[in-house]
């Protein structure tokens, strides 16, 4: 297994290679992941992410319980403009390649509203960073004229509670279906 200190020193050549804006962060741990916006090309990089989720994991971001990403669902996740719809990924150094290992994302629902949602890889959680994720997205909402973020999530995911309470969300039961809660922070 990599030290930290070799896992950082072997990411440092390739985050070094990404171009456009980005940023390199650490977790709780010291490693360093890169985080940016998520573009095109990182299709291929979703599909198998999702697909390293585990099944309780894929079933807490969709509310459903999907195996494979069907074409329509990689249309709809990869479907942003860095404003209206946004996306930041966090990539870590793995193997010779750029790994997918976190997701966050909004997309507006109204002028001053946008719904959002993060996703850890299951063996990357406990990190920060799902709070790394949260709060670039919550810095563009803010920079974007959105006064309001909410997410709509299973009353059973203890840990999406803790960190929206971490973040400042405020949590209540979603009315039309007890099974969900949804958190909302005002921007």
């Amino acid at each position: 297994m990599l030290t930290v200190k070799d896992h950082n020193d072997r990411a440092a050549a390739a985050y070094a290679a990404v171009t456009g804006r980005y940023w390199i962060e650490a977790l709780k741990d010291g490693r360093h992941i890169l985080v940016r916006p998520l573009a095109e090309k990182d299709r291929e990089r979703e599909r198998a992410f999702i697909q390293r989720l585990s099944p309780e994991s894929r079933h807490m971001r969709f509310l459903a319980q999907i195996k494979e990403p069907s074409g329509a669902l990689l249309d709809q996740l990869m479907d942003t403009d860095n404003r209206q719809r946004l996306a930041f990924i966090a990539l870590v150094h793995e193997n010779g390649q750029l790994i997918e290992v976190g997701v966050s994302r909004y997309a507006a629902t109204d002028e001053h509203q946008c719904e959002c949602a993060v996703t850890v890889a299951d063996e990357w959680k406990h990190l920060g960073l799902g709070a790394l994720l949260m709060e670039h997205l919550i810095k563009a909402a803010r920079q974007y004229g959105f006064r309001q973020m909410y997410s709509v999530d299973s009353a059973s995911n203890g840990p999406m509670r803790d960190l929206a309470r971490s973040l400042g969300f405020e949590t209540h039961t979603d009315p039309e279906d007890r099974h969900q809660v949804i958190h909302r922070l005002q921007v």
